[in-house]
């Protein structure tokens, strides 16, 4: 969390107007609504040609499933702004604490010159030493993911081999047939291939897939786009972790398909009006997950209540989470580097609105 903060407010503090932040922000927030409705539309449609909750009997209820509701609009609008910026870094709502450096670092492009490059000066040190002592911790992560990983092969491996498999290939299908069309889209912004981005990359995937949190990837993000994607500073340190919250589009991925997946084995049809509504609906889900191992299993009981069917899934589902999870986080992050280096790419190019 003061990762975050200190990297995003050395990037703003180092633009010299407003300008450069709302293209970027304008950017990356087109990218999202774009790539996160492609997303939903892959896990929709792939679902239901599978059809993997055709003749699946759901268990009976195990006690009672609290799922809450999905957000409004509104809600989600209020939920952006702290009560208190402390009790957001300490309870790491990371959303919160971004809207807050940025409205920290609008604030210090009003301030005189000298005081804006100081406390620009002061932001890029805390970035370098709060980055190497994630780098320390890093070195001792192989220990834990090995543990971790270990841990959930042994609780649900044998799962992965009853009706639940077809579920987990749809997704995991959807989402490479998404990775697939947004590399395409970057090589075609780039008018190169995208095999040097993804050799560049690769340890963010690593991480993502090994830990399953989009928190845990998002030092090893910030730092090959800096070190190996030699992006600008202001572009990705606002992408990056805005990204890490708001893009998600393997869970909206997941979302939808575990939905359908419900609809077939409630035996519930849905009209064309609907899936209006699933793509709405979906969209602020995802963006609402947090950045942790499991959120998006939350999602999903929200999702299913939400459209009023029944919440044993839960108990279907949960099973083998920690296995679709997996390429949850990889595609959300890859969606993140792949938006970063087209942002960056259009911010190069001059104004060049390509996409």
């Amino acid at each position: 969390m003061p990762l975050v903060a200190a990297n995003l407010l050395a990037g703003l503090t180092g633009l010299d107007d407003l300008d450069g932040l709302g293209r970027v922000g304008g950017r990356f927030f087109a990218y999202f609504l774009l790539t996160t409705s492609l997303a939903i539309g892959l896990g929709v449609a792939v679902t239901a040609l599978l059809s993997p909750g055709a003749g699946i009997a759901l268990p009976a209820a195990p006690g009672s499933l609290e799922a809450g509701k999905a957000p409004g609009l509104g809600d989600f609008l209020f939920n952006l702004v702290p009560d208190n910026v402390f009790a957001a870094l300490a309870e790491g709502r990371v959303i919160q604490l971004i809207v807050f450096v940025l409205l920290l670092g609008v604030a210090a492009m009003f301030a005189p010159t000298d005081i804006r490059l100081a406390f620009h000066r002061g932001a890029s040190v805390a970035d370098v030493v709060l980055r190497e002592l994630v780098n320390l911790i890093m070195r001792f992560a192989p220990v834990g993911i090995g543990a971790l990983s270990a841990g959930a092969a042994a609780q649900f491996g044998s799962e992965m081999f009853g009706p639940l498999s077809l579920l987990v290939v749809g997704i995991w299908v959807a989402q490479l047939i998404f990775a697939v069309s947004i590399l395409l889209l970057l090589a075609l912004i780039l008018r190169q291939s995208p095999l040097p981005f993804l050799r560049a990359t690769g340890p963010i995937y690593a991480t993502a897939a090994a830990t399953c949190s989009s928190m845990a990837s998002l030092a090893v993000a910030l730092r090959i786009a800096q070190e190996r994607l030699k992006l600008p500073r202001h572009i990705y340190s606002l992408t990056i972790p805005l990204g890490s919250q708001l893009s998600k589009e393997g869970t909206a991925t997941m979302l939808a398909a575990v939905l359908i997946f419900t609809a077939q084995a409630s035996g519930v049809s849905f009209n064309w009006p609907d899936y209006g509504t699933i793509l709405l609906v979906t969209l602020l889900l995802s963006g609402a997950s947090g950045g942790i191992p499991g959120g998006g299993l939350v999602k999903v009981l929200i999702i299913v209540q939400a459209f009023n069917l029944p919440l044993e899934i839960a108990a279907v589902v949960g099973g083998v989470y920690r296995v679709i999870d997996i390429g949850n986080t990889t595609v959300n992050m890859l969606g993140d580097m792949v938006g970063t280096q087209i942002v960056a790419a259009m911010e190069e190019d001059g104004g060049d609105a390509r996409l």
